[in-house]
């Protein structure tokens, strides 16, 4: 099996991050989505990843490379507009050959992974195999009917009167048939080729098409909203390991991670968090549910609930709380804030 990522989308929720670096490598507990996505394949033993890249193809390739150092190999796949996630399939067809496959959205979130799915497509092997999440407005979502057995008796996507709670979510697992439903179907309205329209007409041609129930922690991090519950999500599993110097004026309370380089001067840690290597926390309180990236600086001021990208300066801010703040952005000189700041943005907020 050969899975295919998808990382060409312009990630409009997420703006102003989206600006100046792809959705799919905001960190979450210090690590990119990306990432995430794809420890999840090589738990399922796929090595051979394409991953769809847009205008952002050099930024994800330099974080990711050939895919060596996480374990798989990668091959970039170009996607020179958005014309949807079936395209993908058309454009990826050289690299995906006759393989089955597993398609991903390189911007969800399963925590739990995605291993017994996995094993399941594996041992019945229907033509598709669409993971459903059950929502409580299924309105903005593609929406599966299914029967009894859990064979998909219709899709529909965004349907203002939906017959069910199952929403499509970023995994699908496909045999080669897939190929042939691409070719038989025409762009959209909105010019694109739907997947949903793809997995239609496999169920109109009696082929069949399964929906797996996810039950475990799933999120599109779409939105600035999820990106944070996400974190929470995964600090909640940190286990202490303190790889930096913390000085005897300093105090760690819960689970706390303090990577390599990482100094903590006369400050108070309250886990989960995690500080980032070579980042230096002075005078501070950190509140659980906090991530702060690599080489950051944040000294006289108080942050939790929240993301700090690398390079970050926090200075003289007091109770900074469910925030994201951007790559070598400075914030200072601010009273109890909702902040989310971009990428090298200057905040200086009067109190």
């Amino acid at each position: 099996m050969k899975a295919l990522v998808l990382s060409g989308g312009a990630g409009t929720r997420l703006r102003p991050f989206s600006y100046s670096m792809p959705k799919q490598l905001i960190p979450i507990a210090n690590k990119p989505v990306l990432e995430y996505v794809v420890g999840n394949l090589r738990e399922i033993g796929v090595t051979e990843i394409g991953i769809i890249v847009g205008d952002r193809a050099e930024e994800i390739s330099d974080v990711l490379g050939d895919g060596s150092a996480l374990g798989v190999a990668i091959t970039y796949i170009p996607q020179h507009a958005p014309l949807g996630l079936a395209h993908c399939v058309k454009i990826a067809r050289p690299f995906l050959g006759d393989d089955d496959f597993v398609m991903y959205l390189g911007d969800n979130m399963l925590v739990e992974g995605i291993s017994e799915i996995a094993d399941e497509f594996a041992e019945v092997r229907p033509s598709a195999q669409v993971v459903v999440y059950k929502v409580p407005d299924p309105r903005a979502f593609g929406v599966a009917e299914v029967d009894e057995n859990s064979r998909v008796t219709r899709l529909v996507e965004k349907p203002q009167e939906p017959r069910s709670d199952l929403a499509m979510i970023g995994v699908y697992f496909f045999t080669p048939l897939i190929h042939q439903a691409v070719d038989a179907i025409e762009p959209s309205w909105r010019g694109e080729l739907e997947i949903t329209d793809a997995l239609q007409w496999l169920v109109t041609h009696e082929r069949d098409v399964r929906a797996r129930i996810y039950s475990g922690f799933w999120k599109d991090t779409g939105k600035v909203e999820d990106v944070l519950e996400c974190n929470r999500e995964l600090l909640q599993r940190l286990r202490t390991d303190i790889q930096g110097v913390v000085d005897e004026e300093s105090s760690l309370i819960g689970e706390v991670v303090v990577e390599e380089g990482a100094r903590v001067v006369r400050s108070c840690i309250v886990g989960p968090a995690i500080i980032g290597a070579g980042t230096l926390v002075e005078e501070s309180i950190v509140g659980p549910y906090t991530a702060i990236g690599a080489d950051c600086r944040i000294t006289e001021a108080g942050v939790s609930d929240s993301i700090v990208l690398s390079g970050a300066y926090v200075h003289n801010v007091s109770g900074i709380e469910t925030s994201l703040i951007g790559r070598k952005a400075r914030v200072g000189s601010a009273k109890q804030h909702r902040l989310v700041v971009g990428d090298d943005a200057h905040v200086e907020v009067a109190a």
